[in-house]
């Protein structure tokens, strides 16, 4: 009986979508920020995914051409591997003939092309991670200012469910953006974790090749 006392007199289900109109404007910078951060997301996984294909045969068949002395055939490889270690390996075999030092520093530099065009949008995302939350409380604000200029211009005859609803209303944006800004968060940390793993996977390539660049000749 109790239960069914505590159905009756319940209020209605609160709508995400009724949520997101009371939000306001913010909202809909909110949603414009998780767009552009579930693009750069996909966008750059794709891209990063791509980029640490693994190819265990990369390396012995490079180190044949080499051997045998057909770097052209080394170079049309790497050019049909078309991943970042086989960029800078195609670097470096460009670069055989000079000092070691002179072959790794221009390796290097490949590499940090490279990083870099893989990481182009983190900024992105750590904006919006950072932003995000800040936006969302600054609705909040703006919503409460609200509130309280209502209550004043309604002075004595101000309902208590007046004002309650415009708190509520305006928390909602504090909730959105923490939601925005935590996606993102989790979103940036991740495809920093895949790039580091591909950055080892570079620098192991490029070690690989400068050990074979120091064997002794047979």
């Amino acid at each position: 009986m109790l239960l069914l006392q505590t159905a009756q007199t319940a209020g209605p289900e609160i709508s995400l979508w009724r949520l997101c109109l009371d939000g306001g404007w913010i909202m809909i910078v909110l949603a414009l920020l998780l767009a552009i951060c579930i693009y750069v997301f996909v966008e750059r996984a794709i891209v990063i995914g791509k980029a640490s294909r693994q190819d265990d045969t990369f390396m012995k068949r490079i180190k044949d051409y080499i051997h045998n002395g057909e770097i052209e055939s080394a170079g049309k490889l790497c050019d049909n591997t078309d991943t970042p270690y086989s960029r800078l390996i195609a670097k470096g075999l460009t670069r055989i003939g000079r000092p070691m030092n002179d072959v790794l520093v221009t390796i290097e530099n490949t590499g940090n092309l490279e990083v870099a065009a893989l990481s182009k949008g983190f900024t992105w995302l750590a904006t919006i991670a950072a932003a995000a939350p800040m936006i969302g409380f600054l609705g909040t604000v703006i919503g409460m200012v609200q509130s309280f200029y209502a209550i004043a211009q309604s002075g004595s005859s101000a309902q208590i469910g007046d004002f309650a609803g415009g708190i509520y209303t305006a928390l909602v944006t504090t909730v959105a953006g923490l939601i925005v800004g935590i996606i993102a968060m989790f979103a940036y940390n991740y495809l920093v974790s895949r790039l580091n793993a591909t950055m080892n996977h570079m620098e192991a390539r490029t070690m690989d090749f400068m050990d074979l660049l120091n064997e002794p000749a047979k």
